[in-house]
């Protein structure tokens, strides 16, 4: 797994070059964000569980036919593998917050997950619209802790979003 800094140094030292002024720039953007990473990943960890279930709740309330019969998170079994996923998405979100890179996800969880998904029959849609979800809950939580500008939430969330929802790769 890469963060931000060893991603940099990566890519300026298979270029044979010293750093420049952007790269200065992207340090520093990523260490004065450092704090701000570290209280967002605490209130996720403290609040894991709760936002998970809140998030699953939303879901199915938007989208109350895939707990129907028939529907994709019909039976328990079902119920409990998409709040397991959706758990999935929030832990891996948060490693890639602090990295400040989006690596980990492409690594741990994007792989082959869209292509699982469709084998299995799990609609696409809704595991992004539960994903956004997920997003704008812990957006509401880091805020509550204290922190100010939680602009930098979005990054690993939209990164799943978007590599779930792109059909031609």
């Amino acid at each position: 797994m890469r963060d931000a800094v060893t991603t940099l140094i990566k890519n300026y030292d298979v270029t044979g070059r010293y750093f420049d002024r952007n790269a200065i720039d992207s340090l520093t953007s990523y260490f004065e964000s450092g704090t701000a990473r570290v209280q967002a990943a605490a209130a996720i960890n403290a609040n894991a569980a709760a936002l998970v279930k809140q998030a699953g709740s939303q879901l199915f309330e938007e989208l109350p036919e895939l707990i129907r019969p028939g529907g994709n998170a019909y039976t328990t079994r079902r119920y409990a593998a998409c709040l397991r996923d959706m758990d999935y998405y929030l832990r891996y979100a948060t490693y890639a917050l602090v990295a400040g890179n989006t690596n980990v996800l492409d690594e741990r969880v994007l792989q082959g997950l869209r292509e699982t998904y469709n084998s299995l029959g799990v609609p696409i849609a809704p595991t992004v619209r539960g994903v956004q979800i997920l997003k704008d809950l812990v957006k509401e939580q880091v805020a509550a802790a204290g922190v100010s500008n939680t602009a930098f939430v979005d990054e690993p969330f939209d990164h799943i979003t978007r590599e779930l929802s792109e059909q031609d790769v």
